[in-house]
């Protein structure tokens, strides 16, 4: 078993579980993994935005390296996976390239389903100035085959109305729900403060998340654990071919799942390493599951109206 370090695992890691950040390009460590492996491939991929850590190129000429990765990643997805690939947009010029359209043309041609269409909505990012701000990326989950792993009840949400009955029919009078609670959305946002009322409430990761670290595009926790528990079974093995900081990694082997994490920047293998070192010992700053966002109080300094624009003249009703 290929473990990172010799040290006790924290109480909620298996001792069984089997893990590994793997330091090298993506397509030359994919090629060295044997057929079917995993039951989940879950990524955030480069999204040619010129980060530190990619190189801008054509819109035409990003997609064919990466579908050079995905045919590698379908060939190491088992019969019964499922593959989570996570983006927003790619910006040229002003105008808007949805990177999700493009990707999903790639994956139909290696014949996967799409089972869901996921928006991820969040409240803080970059401040647009010549259209709408964006808010939102999309997670696109496909399916290798009809028998695919998908475990509703280790996600359901508590039902907003659980007294409902049939009102009709032979089951009239009969609680109408499920106890366990109901299916979430394919919407990942807040919609009301208490957790009780709300579906799935995931914030990005930005400078007063605990999670963050020195990464311009940190996965959240929380979002891989959604997806691992609803995608895998225990023990099945997770891989994130761009593991950055090891986000995946650390959710998959937090919920007794094998994880592999592919990442080819050494600065981000030592902080994933760290940041799984820090898990096992319990000191890992992690973002509880269903948390609430925070909704800033009127006497937060923050929220008030500034002085200086009480006295501003607007002419647009506002």
């Amino acid at each position: 078993m290929t473990m990172i370090v010799e040290e006790p695992l924290f109480d909620y890691i298996s001792a069984d579980t089997d893990y590994e950040i793997k330091k090298g390009e993506c397509l030359t460590v994919l090629k060295k993994i044997e057929d079917g492996r995993f039951d989940l491939i879950l990524t955030s991929p480069p999204y040619n935005v010129g980060k530190s850590y990619e190189t801008k190129t054509s819109i035409e000429k990003y997609l064919e390296t990466q579908e050079e990765i995905i045919d590698e990643l379908v060939r190491t997805l088992s019969d019964k996976g499922n593959l989570c690939w996570q983006v927003g947009n790619y910006v040229d010029k002003g105008e808007v390239f949805p990177l999700d359209i493009f990707y999903y043309q790639i994956f139909k041609k290696h014949r996967l389903q799409l089972r869901n269409r996921i928006i991820w909505h969040f409240g803080h990012g970059l401040h647009a100035s010549n259209r709408f701000s964006g808010r939102y990326e999309t997670i696109l989950w496909f399916s290798k085959t009809d028998d695919y792993i998908f475990n509703l009840d280790n996600v359901r949400v508590p039902s907003k109305y659980p007294g409902k009955r049939h009102f009709k029919g032979p089951k009239k009078g009969q609680v109408s729900g499920n106890p366990l609670g109901k299916n979430p959305s394919d919407i990942w946002e807040i919609i009301e403060q208490d957790w009780d009322k709300a579906m799935w409430n995931i914030p990005n990761v930005k400078s007063n998340h605990p999670e963050k670290v020195d990464h311009p595009c940190q996965f959240p926790i929380e979002l891989v654990e959604r997806c691992v528990l609803a995608l895998t079974e225990e023990n099945s093995w997770v891989l994130d071919p761009f593991a950055g900081v090891g986000s995946t990694v650390i959710g998959a082997i937090k919920n007794k799942r094998n994880a592999i994490g592919i990442e080819k920047e050494d600065a981000y293998c030592k902080i994933a390493r760290q940041r799984i070192n820090e898990l096992k010992e319990g000191m890992l700053k992690v973002r509880p599951i269903n948390k609430p966002i925070h909704k800033p109080s009127g006497n937060d300094k923050v929220s008030r109206v500034p002085e200086e624009w009480l006295t501003l003249n607007f002419t647009n009703g506002h």
